[in-house]
């Protein structure tokens, strides 16, 4: 009796520490969960905390304790590449409000206002914290974080727990596939603003050819100002959600079966 309760526990115990090197991973690097102005130790006692309630189900899932340490190692540095590679994922689409908020600021004449961007971990636009923090808030409010935890439950399916090591040059492929989706996200939230800024722009150019005694800078700046904070008004909503469905579109394809 004492050796089926030790050998038990023993499994557990197993299940428990490969859970722990994929969730751990994923959770120190996913956004809301995983930003900076979350403490490590929040992040840590939650995945513990995570990864005790997923043993029992997950088990079924999780192979049998490699008799060799080799072995061993090898399936925590796989579990650990995936991990990373999920976090990974769910962290660039932010990137893409970030975008978006630099290229707004550049057509607002906000570019020389900076500012800490806490979920960046980085110095940058004003607005580009704005579109960041509310795309984080979005996340939360909209339980996307449900999405995102779930997603790394599905992604056994998709990564089952072999030990050898994971395609890391289809993973390479789709990251650098994601990274210039993100960028065209951003482009296209901030579509409007480039659009209403090169027609200003050509029209502040054929105004100071008209009348050079004027003095250009000082009339466009306000200008600038005053119908970027009107556009930002009108599609800051539409911006921000336009975001979110890309963005769990794409964490869909990326990590779920």
């Amino acid at each position: 009796m004492q050796s089926i309760l030790q050998e038990i526990i023993t499994a557990q115990l197993f299940t428990f520490l490969l859970l722990f090197m994929r969730f751990g991973m994923a959770v120190m690097i996913m956004p809301g969960i995983g930003d900076s102005f979350v403490t490590p130790q929040v992040r840590l006692l939650f995945s513990l905390a995570f990864c005790l309630v997923l043993t029992p189900p997950l088990s079924v899932m999780i192979p049998a304790a490699p008799a060799t340490a080799p072995l061993l190692v090898a399936l925590l540095v796989s579990e650990m590449l995936i991990g990373i590679y999920i976090g990974t994922v769910m962290r660039i689409m932010i990137s893409a409000l970030d975008t978006a908020g630099s290229i707004i600021s550049i057509q607002t004449g906000f570019s020389s206002a900076l500012l800490f961007n806490p979920v960046s971990d980085t110095q940058g636009s004003v607005v580009g914290a704005i579109y960041s923090m509310l795309g984080v808030t979005l996340l939360m409010v909209m339980d996307l974080h449900h999405f995102m935890l779930a997603a790394i439950v599905d992604s056994y399916h998709l990564f089952p727990a072999k030990g050898g090591l994971p395609d890391l040059a289809g993973m390479s492929d789709l990251i650098a596939g994601m990274v210039a989706l993100a960028f065209k996200t951003g482009t296209q939230i901030a579509l409007p603003f480039l659009v209403v800024g090169m027609i200003m722009q050509m029209g502040f150019g054929v105004l100071s050819r008209l009348m050079p005694q004027i003095q250009i800078f000082f009339l466009a700046l306000p200008a600038q100002i005053t119908v970027g904070l009107l556009i930002m008004t009108i599609t800051l909503s539409a911006g921000v959600l336009f975001w979110v469905s890309i963005y769990e579109q794409t964490v869909t394809q990326a990590i779920s079966p």
